[in-house]
């Protein structure tokens, strides 16, 4: 009877493990945060409308925000020269990394990974190639919590700032992502 218990133990947990490493993990819930430090001011924002999805066997993801979808700001018209005047998110209303993760992680193991991720970075219609170092935290129930933090250049995008106001945006926005992912309920 031990015997019987042991390998259907067994069969359950390999069955788990191939679940887990031929699926797509989805966002549970998402968040994304910026902040501008300018000499003269800083401007806080976030959304917690970010999406995406990872495919463990590919290695391949996307993430999406709509830049419309951030709030915080110091005010209500900062937050419309974001969208307006900066961002042009009529024109250009979403920003998207898509790209592969570098090193190899088996997710049947709970535990921490430093990884990277290599891809392109589109923001104001302006795609660049980036690596960005993320921290995988695997979980025992399907679930990956997903940490980031990085630069983004505004230069590098395309964003120009009014020469009026250059001292209260700053040049280099620093970006903070935290997420889950998990399986797709059926």
């Amino acid at each position: 009877m031990k015997k019987i218990i042991f390998s259907l133990i067994i069969v359950a947990v390999t069955a788990i493990s191939f679940n887990l490493s031929t699926k797509r993990l989805y966002m549970a819930k998402g968040s994304i945060h910026f902040t501008s430090d300018a000499p003269l001011e800083v401007i806080k924002a976030s959304s917690d409308k970010l999406v995406g999805a990872l495919d463990i066997d590919s290695k391949e993801f996307y993430f999406r925000v709509y830049m419309n979808t951030f709030q915080g700001f110091n005010s209500t018209m900062q937050r419309e020269h974001f969208n307006e005047n900066y961002l042009e998110s009529h024109k250009y209303p979403k920003a998207t990394f898509k790209g592969k993760v570098i090193e190899d992680i088996d997710y049947s193991k709970p535990g921490t990974y430093t990884i990277r991720a290599k891809g392109k970075l589109n923001i104001h219609g302006i795609e660049n190639s980036r690596i960005i170092k993320c921290r995988f935290e695997v979980k025992n129930n399907n679930l990956i919590k997903v940490s980031s933090e990085f630069t983004v250049f505004l230069n590098e995008h395309n964003i120009k700032i009014p020469n009026i106001v250059n001292q209260k945006i700053a040049e280099e926005i620093n970006v903070k992502i935290e997420t889950s992912l998990k399986p797709k309920k059926k």
